[in-house]
């Protein structure tokens, strides 16, 4: 299992999801400021009811106390998102209508 470190760009590409201009894609500042590793990351449109692929695909974690980028890229126009974590304990977290149209970053707190 790779893990995002401090720094490194973590591109997680979600399809089928909203942005705010057809072709436009978000980027923001992920961060784990808990004491566990993030094993799977979601986010979808708030008016959706499926969560789409996990944002973290390929084995990737995002260690406690480290950040990545997460770029959404799916050619849509909604800004409401609803982001889902599950975390190495099998923790669960969701945070719904988070603005990813002004979102310049979002932290995960215990």
């Amino acid at each position: 299992m790779h893990i995002i470190t401090k720094g490194v760009l973590a591109a997680c590409v979600l399809a089928g999801t909203a942005l705010p201009a057809v072709g436009e894609d978000i980027y923001f500042t992920l961060i784990n400021d808990t004491y566990r590793s993030l094993h799977y990351f979601y986010a979808a449109p708030s008016v959706d009811s499926y969560w789409g692929e996990d944002l973290l695909a390929g084995g990737h974690t995002l260690a406690a106390g480290y950040q990545g980028t997460v770029t959404i890229a799916d050619r849509s126009t909604e800004c409401l998102y609803d982001f889902k974590f599950v975390m190495q304990d099998g923790s669960e977290t969701v945070a719904k209508q988070i603005d990813i149209c002004s979102l310049g970053s979002y932290t995960i707190h215990d």
